[in-house]
């Protein structure tokens, strides 16, 4: 009796979105789905984007681990030069994902994961279609968007108001999305967002390792 060995083949990672209105659950999703795959194998790794950012950084954050701290003239450069797949000013400082460190660990089969609106994404499924995985994530009633967000006890009234309107703006949004789930309960929706992760990964275009597979298989 022959023993199987275990087939790993190389794939291609991919750039996978997660967008909501603010208090919708994107960022605590995020962060769960990124601490699932924290000790997971080289072929089911997954990072967080780090972006280039122009605002200095804050207490406690790193270079390279939070954001690339550069300085207003090298964001500029990275801007005319096509360096950022997609790029956006906030107040007075500048934010944007630079290219050759995401095709990077695309490149190695590593995902890369965003947090982002849906004009980054926009911006993302111009440059890099093939590679993307978008998925918006709804709230189940504008009432219950409105109580998470008095629940976190961060923001005054005003703000909460001004981040309700704007979800309305956002919601509108969702027909550019690849999947959009509505998240009535966070567990099922991260059960729900790794199984489109999965099945994405599984995808002909993105396991590089199949030709040589086939190729050698033919040839026994």
């Amino acid at each position: 009796m022959s023993l199987q060995r275990s087939i790993e083949l190389k794939r291609r990672g991919l750039m996978l979105i997660l967008s909501s209105p603010s208090g919708a659950g994107k960022t605590t999703l995020s962060r769960s789905l990124l601490e699932r795959y924290r000790d997971a194998a080289a072929h089911e790794s997954m990072m967080l984007s780090v972006s280039v950012t122009t605002r200095p950084a804050r207490p406690g954050e790193e270079h390279g681990k939070d954001y690339f701290f550069i300085a207003e003239a090298a964001y500029q450069e990275m801007v005319k030069k096509n360096a950022l797949l997609e790029h956006a000013q906030v107040f007075e400082y500048y934010y944007g994902t630079p290219a050759t460190f995401v095709r990077e660990h695309i490149e190695k089969g590593t995902d890369v994961l965003f947090d982002i609106d849906w004009q980054g994404t926009r911006q993302l499924a111009e440059r890099a279609r093939d590679d993307l995985v978008s998925i918006f994530i709804l709230p189940p009633s504008m009432e219950e968007l409105e109580r998470r967000l008095r629940a976190r006890a961060q923001d005054s009234d005003e703000v909460v108001s001004k981040r309700m309107s704007k979800a309305t703006n956002e919601i509108s949004h969702w027909q550019e999305y690849d999947y959009v789930l509505v998240n009535q309960d966070l567990n099922e929706t991260l059960e729900k967002i790794d199984t489109i992760l999965k099945a994405e990964r599984l995808k002909r275009v993105r396991q590089s390792g199949l030709d040589d597979f086939v190729k050698d298989l033919c040839e026994r």
